[in-house]
Parts: C-alpha cells; sequence; structure tokens
C-alpha cells in the first residue's frame, strides 16, 4: 500500500476529522464520530482508498 496523501491533504483531513468529532462530543451523536474516523484514518496512514480507481495522488514523489 503506497501513500498517496500529500502534507496539505492529510493536514485538512485532521482538520475535518478533529471539526467532526468535536461536533459529535458537544451534540452527543455517536453516529458523527464514528464518520470522524474515517478521515483521522486515512491521514494516520497516509493513504486514501478513493483515490486508487481515480488514480489520484496528492504527495510529492
Amino acid at each position: 500500500m503506497t501513500q498517496n496523501l500529500g502534507t496539505l491533504d492529510r493536514t485538512i483531513r485532521v482538520l475535518i476529522g478533529l471539526a467532526l468529532a468535536f461536533w459529535a462530543l458537544n451534540t452527543q451523536n455517536w453516529l458523527l464520530g464514528a464518520l470522524a474516523l474515517i478521515p483521522l484514518g486515512t491521514a494516520l496512514i497516509g493513504w486514501c482508498p478513493l483515490y486508487l480507481p481515480l488514480k489520484l495522488s496528492t504527495k510529492r514523489a
């Protein structure tokens, strides 16, 4: 599994994930909390499975 997320992409995903997590905590909505794991997880591993069929990569070579 080759990383396909660049630094800016990963940073944006972390910010979106954290925003969703804080929103989930404030509204006590477990579904938003679970949804927050997707951008946080992809940012953590640096790989997005949706980029694969689209042949996208934001990581510099």
